[in-house]
């Protein structure tokens, strides 16, 4: 009996013993087989000068820098992504509002007193972050005669798994910016799409980029004294924006009452909202935005939309 008592109590030390191991350290048993034969099994390492056996515990695993969008989502994770290449991103607005800057002056003219499209894209350049000097050039590029002017195209295509892309540019050349557009989508298995064909599927809207988190209720009030019916307010609490949605005609008015009640305005532009979105299997999802990154990198590209599903159930407008 007392036998037995020692033996029970010797298999538990020994068993707290193994727990208190740390993960990846091993323990020696003496061999059985020659280390030679242990080094051969997978997972079995040999001490060669004592004739043990390492067993180990767990095999320490490799840390993994890939984002986990079962648990962060596929907004957040492409959210992450931009984050990792901020400085790129930076240079792509400076150049997208130096050419809306090229534009308005050829447009009215380089005093932003008289030219009241000017003075709001320099307002919103500033908001921006871009730099003054930067604006100054701009104004100074589009006040040249020989300075080209540019405009806006729009191109469409048909996405993975049915989602429709609208690609917007700003170029001074149409031709090559339809040109490098192809090139890209020739690579992948997405095709351009005729005029109106997936736009279709969007409404066209006025946005309204606010500084902050703005409550509902002031949005609502603003809108009431612009005489605006319909609103739509979406809050970026990462990105410390509320963007509002309104009719294209209610822009205009509506962001000169928010600059009367003192907001700071980010981006007032015209957007197309799709009115249905798109659920890709997470394949369809990796391909629609390798091919959005591919394109917003061209210079010409200012923008891609698209009506792709961000997260798991989420709607459209």
């Amino acid at each position: 009996m007392t036998t037995t008592r020692v033996m029970v109590y010797m298999g538990c030390m020994f068993v707290v013993f193994i727990i208190s191991l740390s993960p990846g350290q091993a323990f020696f048993l003496p061999s059985c087989r020659p280390p030679e034969a242990a080094t051969s099994a997978p997972g079995i390492l040999a001490d060669t000068m004592s004739g043990n056996v390492c067993l180990p515990l767990r095999q320490p695993q490799p840390r993994c820098n890939r984002i986990n969008r079962l648990f962060m989502g596929r907004r957040a994770a492409k959210n992450a992504a931009r984050k990792g290449k901020s400085d790129a991103l930076k240079t792509k607005v400076y150049a997208t509002y130096g050419k809306k800057l090229v534009m308005a002056v050829k447009a009215g003219g380089p005093d932003p007193e008289v030219n009241r499209a000017l003075a709001v894209m320099i307002r919103e350049a500033k908001a921006q972050g871009v730099p003054s000097d930067n604006v100054q050039r701009a104004i100074q590029r589009g006040s040249n005669a020989n300075e080209a002017d540019y405009k806006e195209a729009v191109y469409e295509a048909y996405g993975y798994g049915g989602a429709g892309l609208i690609i917007n540019c700003l170029t001074d050349n149409t031709n090559r910016a339809k040109t490098e557009i192809s090139n890209v989508i020739k690579k992948t298995d997405v095709k351009l799409a005729t005029s109106g064909s997936v736009a279709f599927n969007f409404d066209r809207k006025g946005r309204i980029d606010l500084a902050g988190i703005v409550e509902e209720d002031a949005v609502l009030e603003a809108a009431l004294e612009a005489d605006v019916e319909d609103v739509d307010t979406r809050v970026n609490e990462e990105e410390g924006v509320t963007s509002v949605l309104v009719d294209p005609a209610s822009v205009s008015s509506l962001r000169e009452v928010f600059l009367g009640k003192g907001r700071e305005i980010k981006a007032s532009l015209m957007v197309n909202v799709p009115k249905l979105l798109m659920d890709c299997s997470d394949e369809d999802f990796e391909g629609n935005m390798s091919v959005i990154e591919a394109l917003e990198e061209l210079d010409d590209v200012d923008s891609v939309e698209h009506n792709v599903a961000m997260d798991e159930g989420e709607e459209g407008a």
